[in-house]
């Protein structure tokens, strides 16, 4: 298997790097970069400058392959001071000082996202130094604290890095033309570093400090869009507003021709019942094909009920009304619809922006499908699938809802995303805190949003009900709601993508799991995702002494 997808990778490689010559594309660059960053209508298009997202985490090196369930769901994802582990990749001698090497990549590349968490849970800070060595320099491109650097509070600017909940989190790219190694001078805890893999040829510029300086002023304007998001281009708005009886469906009929849509929301009349985000299900199709089947509340990063957040493609407002700004582009026609599953009537606004859209080759539609089950059994340990995909696409962002019967921590377990073939997942992660960008996930019970990730509703507090400083407990009984949407690290896919989370609970018992999930892909791509009306209703019931969520 090895051996094929690498035929398939150097196929691509020689692909890209004779389209590169013919089409002359613009380098890759921290202004590139930037700029893709907050361009909708690129994700909507398959990469012209292909490459892989990949990952080096501190993920427990025992985990070797599936046939193997013990090592494959040992959890020491970190390495503890007065053990001896080496989740990490090697120690090494620089000038005379002990290094601990987290990543190593010798092809172009771009670093497009970095996570750590606190060293201890109730003290953030830490006084290990990180250093950053690029394209084979023996001094560091970056050099600073190891959370300073990436909690917005040092060189990279908030909301590229931010310190989310207990962790430090970034999203500011660190393009390379060669290679990269980043180490610690003190021994790691957890860490992850996302990042691209460029065909060789690939034209890049090497980050150093005086471009950075120089994209200063793109920065700020390029963070200042990711705060406040808009739909760009769109249209006039389609719309009904309709009372919608049980079972019933009721459609907007898409304009005619090549075209996209490029904001879409949806807003119902009563949300007492928090049952009702996942019981309305928005439908879509584009040029005849069905694309889209999520309940509300997954597709636009709510969950269960009404819980207010906004990142750069998806905004829940306060008042009820829940909107996203993906580009979707069709070439032909489409229509948008609503699903009442509830038994008993619904009143429900749609309203939809069109806007133009050129279609080429490499244009794709956007989908979106969901997957719900309870009960899901702790043990023995598993992996949960989100999506498995057969064609080609590039994967976009997902929304994850559980339901926790007991106090203790739930959300231990690693992402697992194997690509293209792969006999081992490049992308093996710490954690599905981590996953979502937090960490300490038993405390860090609270609401918190970032353009490209959130946690809207946790135990029993969203942005509405904030849980107080004072508490400092460890209950993550009841709902957690946790989002992702992509944008330099959106993953694409040449043959295949699987993502699947590992349940890791901390206590033996029967949990309640439903996902979102988000992908552009070509015509003849599939998915093992179909609709699931039946299990839409098999809502996992809450624990005693839980009340549920407040409207």
């Amino acid at each position: 298997m090895r051996i094929i997808t690498n035929i398939v990778w150097s196929l691509g490689v020689i692909l890209a790097i004779s389209t590169c010559a013919v089409h002359a594309q613009e380098s890759v660059s921290i202004e590139s970069l930037l700029k893709e960053m907050v361009d909708r209508d690129a994700v909507a298009s398959f990469p012209e400058t292909d490459f892989r997202l990949k990952q080096h985490s501190s993920y427990n090196r025992a985990s070797k392959t599936p046939e193997e369930p013990k090592g494959w769901f040992t959890n020491q994802d970190y390495n503890p001071k007065r053990a001896n582990t080496h989740n990490f990749i090697r120690i090494e001698e620089n000038n005379g000082r002990k290094e601990w090497v987290l990543m190593d990549h010798q092809a172009p590349g771009a670093i497009v996202r970095t996570w750590m968490p606190w060293l201890n849970q109730k003290k953030p800070g830490t006084n290990i130094t990180m250093r950053i060595y690029l394209d084979g320099s023996e001094e560091p491109a970056i050099e600073g604290n190891m959370l300073g650097l990436f909690d917005g509070t040092g060189m990279i600017p908030y909301p590229f890095a931010h310190p989310s909940l207990r962790s430090a989190v970034s999203f500011f790219p660190i393009p390379y033309a060669k290679s990269c190694k980043v180490t610690t001078d003190s021994k790691p805890f957890f860490f992850q570093f996302t990042f691209r893999e460029y065909p060789e040829g690939t034209s890049i510029e090497t980050f150093t400090m005086t471009d950075f300086d120089a994209a200063k002023e793109l920065t700020e304007a390029t963070g200042k869009q990711l705060l406040h998001p808009i739909a760009v281009g769109a249209g006039n708005p389609l719309k009904f507003s309709a009372t919608l009886d049980d079972q019933a469906e009721q459609s907007l009929q898409l304009p005619a021709g090549a075209a996209s849509v490029r904001e879409l929301s949806v807003k119902l009349g009563d949300y007492s019942n928090p049952n009702i985000t996942r019981l309305v299900v928005l439908k879509m199709e584009f040029d005849g094909k069905p694309t889209v089947w999520c309940p509300i509340g997954d597709f636009f990063g709510s969950g269960i009920g009404l819980n207010p957040v906004e990142g750069w493609y998806r905004t829940v407002s306060e008042d009820g009304t829940m909107s996203c700004r993906w580009v979707m582009p069709y070439q032909k026609g489409g229509k948008v619809s609503l699903l009442n599953l509830s038994g008993a009537p619904v009143d429900a606004e749609l309203e939809v922006k069109t806007g133009d859209w050129k279609w080429d080759e490499n244009s794709m539609y956007f989908h979106a499908a969901w997957r719900g089950q309870y009960p899901v059994p702790t043990r023995p340990f598993s992996d949960w699938n989100y999506v498995t995909l057969k064609g080609k696409g590039v994967y976009v962002g997902d929304t994850l809802t559980i339901m926790n019967p007991v106090e203790k921590w739930w959300g231990e377990g690693d992402e697992k995303i194997w690509v293209d073939g792969e006999d081992f997942p490049s992308i093996f992660g710490t954690g599905t805190e981590d996953y979502y960008a937090y960490s300490w996930g038993g405390r860090s019970t609270d609401f918190y949003q970032h353009p490209f990730h959130a946690q809207p509703f946790a135990n029993q507090y969203n942005k509405l009900n904030r849980k107080p400083e004072s508490d400092d407990s460890r209950n993550a009984q009841g709902f957690s709601v946790e989002t992702r949407s992509r944008a330099l690290d959106t993953m694409p896919f040449g043959s295949s993508l699987q993502l699947d989370m590992e349940v890791w609970s901390g206590t033996d018992c029967d949990m309640g799991y439903q996902v979102g999930t988000y992908w552009y892909a070509y015509p003849e791509t599939t998915s093992n995702r179909k609709p699931e009306p039946t299990e839409v209703l098999n809502v996992p019931p809450l624990p005693d002494g839980i009340t549920g969520l407040k409207p």
